[in-house]
């Protein structure tokens, strides 16, 4: 396999765990249940964060995930790392109050740039609320066509970093599915109202937050906390320090939720999974199941956009891409890693990626 042959005991009871805590081996009920073990999901691509969800709920299809979507169970925003996530409802203002801060202040220098002060940040902020309060909801081009007539400029980036600020502030979330691709805007607070008596204090925020990342990617490091939430490593010291009994010892430097299940000594089946999936973006430190070269294969030039991953007994084996539908059935292109298993054994997670799309599956091939 990719990963060294003293991939041993300690090694396959990292990846039996982690496939385990993300659902991947027996899967989940719902997509709500899946977001509430997995707490966030990176979600720029919403077309790939759909299958994220989708491939950790059997049975599931695109109209069951945006269904949840649209029921308020799936919340889509940006919490952390300054990037858009679905976001389990209930943890989402708590994981805002301790990263926001610190993703605005990075965002000061390109806001200035922009001309996005205080001032037209206010302006943008009341425009948003008339243009939406009531539960009503608008395209981002809506809310920008909103803000020109305000003369508040949306030329370039303009308009949607004062979306993206408005959202850092608690003002706006992504609402109703707009299309396949896209969302509408809400008000955070009419979208997802918070439930009584649910603020946190900034300790106990971190307290949840680390149980809450244990417990849908464990085992993880403090490390793989800060890098995974956008926080500083105090913060993920204290998160890990208050989390206190909830969480457990799993190894010499990572932790699992107390309460998680046992799990097999050797992880085993065979994934296909999304780009940016949990699995391989969850973690700061991948060397459990991907060499350094092959996560270059991942990310190709290191330019931000991760490529679909096969997993095979918990280790990633390749990278794959959809060809153009042919005769109606669409086939899949697989770039493979050294040794990986014959590409017939993922033909049963193919068969079933197809189906949450309403494709038909043609052959499998691997890249010339």
């Amino acid at each position: 396999m990719t990963t060294p042959p003293a991939a041993d005991a300690a090694t396959r009871a990292v990846r039996a765990s982690r496939l385990a805590a993300q659902g991947l081996d027996e899967g989940f009920p719902s997509p709500a249940a899946a977001i509430d073990r997995l707490v966030c999901v990176q979600a720029q691509d919403l077309a790939a964060a759909k299958w994220v969800l989708g491939a950790r709920v059997p049975g599931s299809d695109e109209e069951a995930i945006d269904a949840a979507i649209d029921a308020g169970q799936l919340l889509r925003s940006w919490p952390m790392r300054g990037t858009l996530h679905f976001v389990a409802p209930q943890l989402f203002r708590p994981i805002l109050q301790l990263t926001a801060e610190r993703v605005l202040q990075r965002a000061a220098t390109i806001h200035r740039r922009e001309g996005i002060d205080d001032e037209v940040a206010a302006r943008a902020r009341t425009v948003a609320v008339a243009e939406l309060e009531g539960g009503r909801s608008a395209t981002r081009e809506e809310l920008q066509a909103a803000w020109e007539r305000a003369g508040i400029p949306i030329e370039g980036q303009r308009g949607y970093h004062l979306l993206w600020r408005l959202a850092n502030e608690g003002l706006l979330c992504c609402g109703p599915i707009e299309t396949r691709a896209r969302q509408r805007f809400a008000l955070l607070d009419e979208w997802s109202p918070a439930a009584p008596g649910s603020a946190l204090d900034d300790e106990e925020a971190l307290a949840r937050f680390f149980l809450g990342y244990a417990r849908g990617h464990g085992p993880v490091s403090v490390r793989d906390f800060a890098w995974w939430g956008g926080l500083t490593m105090a913060q993920a010291r204290t998160g890990v320090a208050a989390a206190g009994d909830t969480v457990t010892a799993f190894d010499g430097e990572r932790f699992v939720a107390a309460d998680a299940a046992p799990v097999p000594d050797a992880p085993a089946g065979r994934q296909v999974l999304a780009p940016f999936d949990e699995y391989f973006l969850g973690y700061g430190d991948r060397s459990a199941f991907c060499t350094e070269a092959d996560a270059l294969r991942v990310v190709p030039g290191k330019n931000g956009l991760f490529l679909p991953l096969l997993i095979a007994d918990g280790e990633v084996v390749g990278t794959w891409k959809r060809r153009p539908p042919r005769r109606g059935a669409v086939g899949i292109e697989v770039t493979a890693f050294d040794a990986m298993p014959a590409l017939d054994e993922f033909r049963p997670a193919f068969e079933r990626w197809a189906s949450f799309w309403s494709l038909e599956l043609a052959e499998l091939d691997r890249a010339s």
